[in-house]
């Protein structure tokens, strides 16, 4: 494919002034949907959950608030007004009624919702109470699974209060088809079912409530079109806002029904398909695919065509992202530490390879790019692919933008992706085409379930404390599982090995029946059906994506703390049963007493200073972390999803190690580990090395991470690294840089890593000045996040992250 460098001219006025509005407009909360909801789930109590979800999405798609920004070019709104966080009763109101006068007084992610608000929703909580996803998955889970997870160790409360996640659907087939066509299919399979079998009046309730969803999606995007034809009349605006506001209803009036015909139209109803399933759900990580490849074919017309210039494509795109950071979503407490900074990480992804095995990066590829460079936003959350025939322009494009200092793009690598992909049984045709979705996880638009990751998070520190104290939790004090025997009477290494391979077993299976307990809830109780219309093959099958709708379906959960436990493994191996500087028993002691009794911090210095480390490429360590993570992968071979024998290919799980910014709570509730960890401190981020014990530089880390089971682990293996601005304006760095990331890529096996290019200084004195910083974004984890939405640790984790010279 021949390509051309596209550089639209950089700054917009248009773009400034909504970019403006959107970063200084105080986070809320919206009730709306929350009423509309509650009030047809109280009207149509005696129809079949699925149509009683169809008419709430109806309901509130005809009732909700509709505005168009004043500038703006692309339309659609979540709530009644910029960044107001819908609420989402049927999933949980507890915590919204503990913590609904906590909102803005949070350390990181306030919300501001006025005393009028608070009432209102205060009031819907009440219809709610037992009846929400939450109580019902914790009946569902039993004692034993409950007490686990309130333990901590192992934590699922995001998906057991959230919908469809992690997902993309098929906006090819959409824009190729338009939304009368899918309702027209949808008839005839209505039509066509027998109701006189359990499945065929199944089929029909499901293809019904698909009827009302699209309708109501169709009646949304018209209510769109009426305003900007109201308010293109009503006088007081300039004679182009008024041309504008002709232009976008004209636009709206045709994607409501047929397919789109320009660049514009497209866009404008790939985002309100994006819109409508967070109005739907309150899911995340709901992702955008391969946007340079399905919109390029209107993009490329329309330029031959002479109407459509890349400056206009590009003010298209930007506000296309800024749209995308209206969309809000507010979590519990406990669940925000774990998605700290507000995410919503819908991603988009560009470059890769075409089905033919062709490189996939065209003029698209690049405006994407450097419109995401020239916003500097949250969202996207950009992806691109990387492999061996990436050209040396595009990558270095990335890099320019990667200098900016907003944490993206982040690479994946289709080198090893792929090839795993089609050896777990993905079509060919399908794994070229797939693409990054929330974080870095992967999965093919439109074919996948309604989660490729984003299960359970997995304690690992806590497991592994378990299995040295005999199988018992030295936090709640409760066994949960049986151990082989304490560390302090352990007479080899293999045993530590052994005692860590039994209760990963017993709490990887635990997670797994979390997971089916939420999965069962949520197939019951929250079947949504503009996602379920938009994944093949739902509609041929008759099945919603929960009930097995979906063409593959692959899960993994998040695994936290991969590197404190392969430098614990590496400290009780060298220092209790090589060297013997320190008996099993002194070690536990100190570690009780937080490396803060007598010789304690000189232990602890010790083993700072004289066991080897994951993330500097010694083999000592590195060899420890695979053969523990595997000992978890393995045992994950044998289970399958309820999805099993239901439809879907694979239906089976595998490792992940986005774990968000989940290591800082997760280390909260973990003492001090073998590693010289204090107490409460935060875990290591992904698979990244433990903050400031990688001293020998990017390329040992990489080095250390291509010894993973990277082929296996296709839930992502998240990697962040972290370099000065100073670092990337001298060129010489740059083509440094760009070879190293071949080098990993190519060559290590390297499956995802993503920059933070920011020092210290600026970080601490965003923490002084807030007010100073108010647009400074910095990589969290799989996603970036605004510095001052972040509470105090999470910032504190990020300014601890190790700063590598190249």
């Amino acid at each position: 494919m021949k390509t051309q460098i596209v550089k639209a001219s950089g700054y917009n006025p248009r773009i400034q002034r909504l970019r403006d509005e959107v970063i200084n407009a105080k986070s809320t909360i919206c009730p709306e949907r929350a009423r509309f909801y509650t009030e047809v789930y109280k009207e149509h109590a005696d129809k079949p959950l699925i149509i009683r979800r169809a008419l709430a999405l109806s309901s509130t798609l005809e009732n909700m608030t509709v505005f168009i920004e004043p500038d703006g070019l692309i339309v659609g709104n979540q709530a009644s007004q910029l960044r107001a966080a819908p609420i989402f009763p049927e999933y949980a109101v507890e915590w919204i009624e503990k913590e609904i006068n906590e909102f803005e007084k949070r350390p990181g992610d306030q919300f501001y919702p006025s005393r009028e608000v608070k009432d209102e929703i205060l009031d819907i909580c009440e219809f709610w109470r037992g009846k929400t996803t939450l109580d019902k998955g914790r009946v569902l889970m039993g004692k034993k699974l409950h007490e686990i997870h309130e333990a901590g160790i192992i934590r699922a409360e995001g998906n057991l209060t959230s919908g469809d996640a992690h997902i993309a659907v098929n906006n090819e087939k959409i824009l190729a088809e338009g939304l009368d066509q899918f309702i027209y299919r949808v008839r005839g399979r209505f039509e066509k079912e027998n109701n006189t079998t359990l499945d065929g009046v199944k089929h029909r309730s499901f293809y019904q409530s698909l009827d009302i969803g699209l309708s109501a999606l169709q009646k949304f995007i018209i209510r769109f079109a009426d305003s900007a034809g109201i308010q293109a009349d009503a006088g007081g605006i300039t004679p182009q806002r008024s041309e504008e506001l002709k232009e976008i209803e004209d636009i709206c009036r045709v994607i409501a029904h047929q397919p789109p015909k320009t660049f514009r139209q497209a866009l404008q109803l790939t985002y309100f398909i994006q819109l409508v399933l967070q109005i739907e759900s309150n899911g995340h990580s709901v992702s955008l695919g391969r946007m340079d490849q399905y919109l390029y074919p209107f993009y490329a017309q329309d330029v031959k065509r002479g109407i459509l210039t890349p400056d206009f494509a590009m003010e298209l795109l930007e506000n296309t992202w800024v749209k995308l950071l209206s969309i809000h979503k507010i979590r519990s407490w406990s669940h925000t530490r774990f998605s700290a900074g507000s995410p919503l990480y819908q991603n988009v992804t560009i470059g890769g390879q075409t089905p033919q095995r062709e490189d996939a990066v065209n003029d698209l590829s690049y405006l994407i790019l450097n419109s995401v460079g020239e916003t500097k936003l949250t969202q996207p959350n950009l992806s691109v692919r990387f492999h061996k025939n990436m050209s040396d322009d595009f990558l270095k494009a990335c890099l320019e933008v990667i200098q900016k200092g907003f944490g993206m793009p982040a690479f994946n690598n289709d080198e090893i992706v792929i090839p795993s992909f089609i050896e777990l049984g993905v079509e060919p045709e399908d794994a070229y085409n797939y693409s990054a979705i929330g974080c870095i996880e992967v999965a093919v638009p439109g074919k996948w379930g309604y989660r490729t990751t984003g299960k359970h998070f997995l304690n690992f520190m806590r497991i592994f404390l378990a299995a040295m104290h005999d199988g018992t939790d030295p936090v709640s004090g409760k066994k949960f599982y049986p151990g082989i025997g304490h560390l302090k009477d352990f007479t080899s290494f293999d045993q530590v090995m052994e005692a860590w391979k039994v209760q990963v077993a017993n709490y990887a299976q635990a997670g797994i029946a979390i997971d089916t307990a939420i999965d069962i809830v949520l197939e019951e109780e929250a079947p949504d059906i503009i996602c379920s219309a938009f994944v093949d093959d739902c509609i041929e099958r008759g099945k919603t994506i929960h009930e097995g709708g979906s063409k593959y379906d692959f899960v993994s959960g998040l695994q936290v703390g991969i590197a404190n436990l392969g430098n614990s493994l590496a400290t009780i191996k060298k220092m209790v049963f090589e060297d013997k500087t320190v008996t099993a028993e002194q070690l536990l002691k100190h570690m009780e007493n937080d490396f803060n009794d007598a010789g304690g911090e000189e232990l602890r210095q010790r083993i700072l200073n004289e066991v080897p480390k994951f993330g500097n490429d010694d083999d000592y360590v590195d060899q420890l972390v695979f053969q523990a993570y595997m000992s978890y992968i393995e045992e994950l071979d044998k289970y399958k999803t309820i999805r099993y024998g239901r439809g879907p290919i694979g239906c089976r799980y595998y490792a992940g190690t986005s774990s968000i910014s989940a290591n800082v709570p997760q280390g909260a509730i973990v003492p001090a580990t073998p590693d010289g960890r204090h107490a409460g401190t935060p875990l290591a981020e992904g698979c990244s090395p433990s903050g400031g014990t990688d001293i020998k530089g990017p390329t040992a880390v990489f080095q250390s991470i291509g010894k993973l089971p990277t082929e296996k682990i296709l839930g992502g293996v998240l990697l962040n690294q972290k370099v000065t601005p100073t670092i990337l304006e001298d060129e010489n760095n740059q083509v440094k840089l760009a070879a190293l990331l071949r080098g990993f890529f190519a060559g290590l096996n390297g499956w995802h890593v993503q920059y933070n290019v920011v020092d210290r200084e600026t970080l601490l004195d965003a923490q002084k000045h807030p007010d100073n910083h108010r647009d400074l974004v910095v990589r969290v984890a799989g996603y970036s996040a605004f510095f001052n939405t972040l509470s105090k640790d999470t910032q504190d984790d990020i300014i601890a992250r190790t700063e590598q010279s190249l």
